[in-house]
């Protein structure tokens, strides 16, 4: 029987007394790889933040693997941030990026061991960054920084990924490469939450989403979510959605005159 590996109960959110979401309540099925999609300020990322525990409830509880969320191990949890949010100047090579993952679990050597050094070049092989080891960060493919911080977040041999707009500002082949990546570790075991606007992306490679705005308004496979009348609730406007040779297209509506 499949268990939760996320669960929130009754939560409630919000910034200085403004709410972002009220009485949420959300379960993600262990080996799930799901993505919240949903319009600009409905509350994506804030909701992934509160699964990374970085924003705390004002009510509600949110549990990990069974635990309060300020009970799970160290590490169980991969987060990959937005690429946009990354400070580029900051004078760091690809390895070091991939061991800052190792901070998480709250180690207190100021350098790497050999086997931390051995787990790096193993992971960045995977990854097909392994001659990037050596560069700075800014000097990578798009792609390449992507995977960087995959690396970062899987160090750990984390239960669930959590990954903030993977495919945002990389080209389409980058995007698929990265999907692809993504099903590859799904399949390995690992649970894998994401937000993303590419709802046609999520339609050609995510078995589950989430349509979100302000609370989950559906989920379930994309072709069952993803309708014009759950488009339109969870958007506020017209969205149309094709069906091309077995592969689903959305699009904003056109009305003629």
């Amino acid at each position: 029987m499949v268990t939760p590996l996320i669960e929130l109960r009754d939560v409630s959110v919000g910034y200085r007394h403004r709410p972002v979401f009220t009485h949420l309540s959300l379960s993600i099925d262990e080996g799930r790889f799901a993505g919240i999609v949903g319009p600009t300020g409905s509350g994506k990322t804030t909701l992934l933040n509160t699964v990374l525990g970085t924003v705390r409830p004002h009510a509600g509880e949110v549990l990990i693997g069974g635990r309060p969320l300020g009970r799970s191990r160290p590490g169980e949890v991969g987060y990959v941030p937005q690429l946009e949010t990354v400070d580029w100047s900051f004078p760091v090579t690809v390895e070091q990026v991939i061991l800052m993952g190792l901070y998480v679990n709250r180690r207190r050597l100021p350098w790497p061991s050999r086997e931390e050094r051995r787990r790096v070049a193993q992971i960045a092989e995977e990854l097909g960054i392994s001659t990037c080891l050596s560069h700075h960060i800014r000097n990578i493919s798009g792609g390449q920084q992507q995977r960087a911080f995959l690396a970062r977040a899987l160090i750990n041999h984390p239960r669930l990924l959590v990954l903030d707009e993977p495919t945002s500002g990389v080209d389409i082949k980058t995007q698929h490469d990265v999907l692809h990546l993504l099903h590859q570790l799904n399949r390995q075991g690992i649970t894998i939450l994401l937000t993303t606007h590419d709802l046609n992306a999520v339609a050609a490679h995510l078995p589950w989403v989430i349509c979100f705005n302000q609370g989950v308004i559906a989920e379930g496979p994309p072709r069952e979510v993803f309708t014009p009348e759950v488009l339109s609730r969870t958007y506020g406007g017209e969205l149309a959605v094709f069906d091309h040779q077995g592969h689903l297209l959305i699009a904003h509506a056109t009305t003629g005159s």
